[in-house]
């Protein structure tokens, strides 16, 4: 348990890479991103945050376009689902 570093809400944890682990042998991401990007993340709610993202993102795309914390919530859709969450739990 601890809160999730997107929806601030107290939850069962995992964590989130940026970058896909299933793109870290991808030679375009290795030309790319150092091994310390690739390993770079945050803890997210495992069944409501870290699931709608994978939902919402295709792992290339997240890997190439969203891979910060800031850029994922700037994402229109998880920002949306993110406000959707907060309004839901108030």
């Amino acid at each position: 348990m601890g809160v999730c570093e997107l929806c601030k809400r107290e939850n069962l944890l995992t964590f989130h890479h940026f970058i896909p682990v299933c793109l870290h042998t991808n030679k375009w991401f290795k030309k790319n991103f150092t091994r310390e990007q690739m390993r770079e993340g945050i803890d997210i709610c495992k069944e409501d945050c870290h699931k709608q993202i994978h939902l919402l993102i295709p792992e290339k795309e997240m890997g190439k376009y969203y891979n910060t914390k800031d850029k994922l919530l700037n994402h229109p859709e998880v920002r949306k689902y993110i406000k959707w969450l907060k309004n839901k739990t108030i």
